[in-house]
C-alpha cells in the first residue's frame, strides 16, 4: 500500500536522479561559457535531472526543478530552472526570468549580455528543449 504523503514535505527524485553535489543551484560555481547568443539555440543540451517537491498543503501543486547539460568548445555548459504543475500533466516554468545557468551569452559585437537580455535567449533554449516530457515522467511516482 502506498505510503500518505499528503500532510507532510518531501521531495523525491525519479528521473534521472541528481546527485547530492549536482544540484540546480550549483551551477553557479561551474566555470563561465561563453556563447553567441544567436546560437543558444545549438547548444546540444540533455536531461540530467528533475527535483519533485511534493508540498504539505495539497492546494499549492507539485513544483520542482529541473537540470540540463551538454558539451561546449569551452567546458560543460548548463542550465536549470523551476517548474510548477499546473494541471495533471500539464507543467510551466515557475518564472521564465529565474533560470540558473553557467552560460554567459555574448552579442553580435563581442559584449556579454545582461541577464535580462539573455533571458529572451535562454527562454528559446529551453522551449527548444523536451523538457516538459522528462518532468512529467519525473511525476509518476512507482508504485512499491
Amino acid at each position: 500500500m502506498p505510503k500518505d504523503i499528503s500532510m507532510q514535505q518531501t521531495s523525491h527524485q525519479i528521473q534521472a536522479a541528481l546527485p547530492p553535489s549536482l544540484t540546480p543551484w550549483s551551477l553557479r560555481a561551474w566555470p563561465p561559457v561563453l556563447w553567441q547568443a544567436e546560437q543558444a539555440g545549438e547548444l546540444q543540451l540533455h536531461h540530467l535531472g528533475t527535483r519533485v517537491t511534493l508540498p504539505a498543503d495539497r492546494s499549492v501543486g507539485i513544483s520542482g526543478q529541473t537540470l540540463w547539460g551538454g558539451p561546449s568548445l569551452e567546458g560543460e555548459a548548463g542550465v536549470a530552472w523551476d517548474w510548477i504543475q499546473i494541471a495533471q500533466g500539464v507543467v510551466a516554468m515557475a518564472d521564465p526570468l529565474s533560470l540558473v545557468t553557467n552560460l554567459r551569452l555574448v552579442g553580435a559585437e563581442g559584449e556579454v549580455l545582461t541577464a535580462l537580455e539573455a533571458a529572451l535567449f535562454l527562454n528559446e533554449l529551453v522551449h527548444g528543449l523536451p523538457w516538459q516530457t522528462a518532468v512529467t515522467r519525473a511525476l509518476v511516482v512507482p508504485t512499491q
